[in-house]
């Protein structure tokens, strides 16, 4: 198949892009499972587009983990373990095909392991641009009482703020994983209808170690917040 080139159109970048979002949900949502083979003749005519458009589709999505492609088998769909989780493109579309008890338990895993030791760092580290960012997200926190669209942001804008105050170019990244399932489990909670703890005072004492430069204040405030949403929703 011919590759795509220069003289493709913004239509054609538009296809493109409709083509990836449209394969990538179908593919977690399940309705193609692992091992399954792309029939390419077949997704041209679901997808309504050329194979061109589906070949440079295919290739976005092998290169996120989500496809491979093998010599006298054709493309097909990788396990779901093999799947670049640290993506954020496959991880919203993950998240919104629905995520499973055991992959926020999983998530919870990672940000013990990370946040605190952010935390920690941001104690060492912070700038006054940095506590004015935490400042900021827990200002919109405590204002927020019964609107849980704006307490879900600004407890996303919390936890990427302190991630940047660490001052670590790598822990500062990470956010790109943790807020979108911040931001996911924030809205499941709210649709289930369960109950909560305003989170504003567990937030404000990680806060105040890291302008108080509490090293390892910072550090246990950290994973007592994380390790008391975790109580709260199991």
């Amino acid at each position: 198949m011919e590759q795509l080139g220069n003289s493709a159109s913004p239509a054609d970048h538009g296809r493109h892009g409709s083509a990836v979002e449209a394969l990538a949900k179908r593919i977690c949502e399940g309705r193609y499972g692992e091992g399954d083979v792309l029939t390419v003749p077949e997704l041209m005519a679901e997808l309504d587009v050329s194979q061109t458009v589906l070949r440079e589709a295919v290739k976005v999505l092998t290169g996120k983990g989500l496809l491979a492609t093998r010599q006298n088998h054709g493309t097909y769909v990788r396990p779901r373990e093999e799947w670049n989780l640290l993506d954020s493109d496959v991880l919203r579309w993950k998240l919104a095909a629905g995520a499973s008890s055991d992959f926020f338990a999983d998530v919870l895993e990672l940000r013990r392991s990370i946040e605190p030791a952010a935390s920690a760092l941001a104690a060492e580290r912070r700038t006054d641009d940095d506590l004015e960012a935490l400042g900021a997200a827990l200002s919109a926190m405590s204002a927020t009482e019964d609107d849980p669209v704006l307490l879900i942001r600004a407890d996303a804008s919390f936890h990427t703020a302190m991630l940047l105050a660490s001052n670590n170019r790598f822990y500062a990244q990470m956010h790109r994983v943790i807020v979108p399932v911040i931001i996911q489990r924030g809205r499941d909670v709210y649709a289930s209808g369960g109950s909560f703890t305003h989170p504003h005072a567990v937030h404000a004492a990680v806060a105040e170690a890291v302008r108080d430069r509490d090293v390892d204040g910072a550090y246990m405030a950290m994973l007592e917040l994380l390790d008391k949403s975790a109580r709260e929703h199991p």
